[in-house]
């Protein structure tokens, strides 16, 4: 059976679109697939993309139906939770990013190894590692 769902494109609105562009260019390590005024795209994988909208781009298309983006400035919207392959050198870049650190690289009671940061926007950030409940030594 083919899934129905082809790509999951998770865009984040930001109040300063350069500014978040740098700054998810050094978390990702990448530069950005698309950036043209009013959007940027990052490509995390064949199925995933991140992209960054300005506030006042999406303020026009969603009019006076729900509460302008800049009135939940500072108040952690969504978390991007990415599984990496070396949960060290993520937490260095991160740091060296300029992210903010909310919490550090501890063993989760949900089996993962995660620690969280905030963006620019304070958009939350985890980066995790799968551990191997069978055998935690590997």
């Amino acid at each position: 059976m083919t899934p129905h769902i082809k790509l999951v494109e998770i865009i984040l609105y930001v109040r300063d679109q350069e500014a978040s562009r740098l700054f998810y260019q050094k978390i990702f390590r990448r530069e950005a697939d698309l950036h043209v005024p009013g959007m940027t795209e990052f490509n995390l994988s064949a199925t995933c993309k991140v992209g960054l909208m300005p506030n006042q781009g999406i303020a026009k298309i969603l009019a006076s139906k729900t509460p302008h983006p800049d009135t939940g400035h500072g108040i952690p919207r969504c978390e991007l939770y990415l599984y990496v392959d070396d949960l060290r050198i993520e937490f260095e870049n991160a740091v060296n990013s300029g992210a903010t650190l909310i919490s550090p690289i501890l063993q989760r009671d949900w089996g993962d190894k995660v620690c969280y940061f905030a963006d620019p926007d304070h958009h939350i950030i985890a980066f995790a590692e799968k551990q191997n409940i069978l055998h935690p030594e590997r």
